[in-house]
């Protein structure tokens, strides 16, 4: 069974940090599945570090309006993320996209 590079990415990002340390795990050759895969470990832990640590921020970080901003900046982002992943297009997040580049072409 062959599987499909580009939708292989995208799965990557479906579930987020879950499903990119699944593909990590899963496909050893192909150098744009792993990027992706990468990509979406790093982008989702730092969403997930946010998440957990915006409530703590003094003042901004229970105000109901900068939760719903954030909420719905990581949905674009998702969606953005699986939709290039199908696209075919290899599309670096700024800062993420470089190191997960440099950890998967080696």
């Amino acid at each position: 069974m062959t599987r499909d590079p580009k939708l292989l990415a995208a799965l990557a990002y479906v579930l987020g940090l879950v499903s990119g340390i699944v593909v990590l795990l899963i496909e050893k050759r192909d150098a744009y599945v792993r990027f992706h895969a990468a990509q979406s470990v790093i982008a989702f832990t730092g969403v997930a570090l946010v998440w957990v640590l915006l409530p703590s921020v003094p003042v901004v970080g229970n105000f109901p309006p900068i939760f719903f901003v954030f909420k719905f900046g990581v949905v674009c982002l998702w969606g953005l993320l699986i939709w290039k992943a199908l696209a075919g297009d290899a599309y670096r997040l700024p800062f993420i996209g470089e190191l997960a580049h440099s950890l998967t072409h080696r």
